[in-house]
């Protein structure tokens, strides 16, 4: 088994686990729809992108204990809906409204540099500094924390953004600083790293007027 099948698992069960959570608790209102629609249409993207253009990453060997584990250490992301829908509560349609920006930027930014890291790689190996991680070097991460934050603002509850942190802080600050390093055996990556943000874009570069 790879980490990858645990992962495709989670993000393709999500629809059905939101839309049980939705017939449990009889809770069928605007907040509820929006959410299904949004999170579950993200991990069917998600197995689409596996398909299409894979992360190595996620291919590792994993042992079944661990899968186990992994697993439900992804589920605690079905905390959202679960306390969205539990509350009964409706979101106001300004904060749907953010909710489906913030998501939409997320989706741009996650999958559309996912796509460009994938083919750039297959025809040249080495930095990639220009298109999407011309001023972030972890565009892909920056799209997945604005995804998961959408999903936190529907939610209306201060636990889906602690989960948020603990993934951040976790998972991908340890994988964007274990990049760091890798790609520091460029000579050219010192520069690049001047001019370019870990995470969030570097509009001006280090040293300049």
């Amino acid at each position: 088994m790879q980490l990858r099948h645990v992962i495709n698992l989670h993000k393709g069960s999500t629809p059905l686990m939101v839309a049980g959570l939705m017939v449990a608790y009889g809770n069928a209102t605007l907040g509820p729809w929006v959410y299904l629609a949004l999170h579950g249409t993200y991990g069917l993207i998600w197995l689409l992108k596996d398909a299409i253009f894979p992360d190595r990453q996620w291919q590792q060997p994993i042992a079944w204990p661990m899968a186990v584990v992994g697993f439900l250490t992804l589920g605690l992301y079905w905390l959202a809906p679960f306390l969205l829908i539990r509350s009964g509560m409706v979101p106001p349609l300004p904060l749907v409204a953010a909710a489906i920006a913030c998501n939409i930027l997320g989706v741009f930014l996650h999958f559309g540099s996912d796509a460009q890291k994938h083919f750039t790689l297959q025809v040249r190996q080495g930095l990639i500094t220009e298109g999407f991680f011309a001023r972030s070097r972890n565009t892909n991460y920056l799209g997945e924390l604005l995804i998961y934050l959408s999903f936190a603002l529907l939610a209306m509850h201060w636990l889906p953004y602690l989960v948020l942190a603990g993934f951040g802080l976790g998972v991908f600050l340890p994988n964007m600083l274990r990049k760091d390093a890798s790609l520091s055996r460029y000579p050219e990556f010192e520069a690049y790293r001047a001019r370019s943000g870990l995470l969030l874009p570097r509009l001006r570069a280090s040293g300049d007027a």
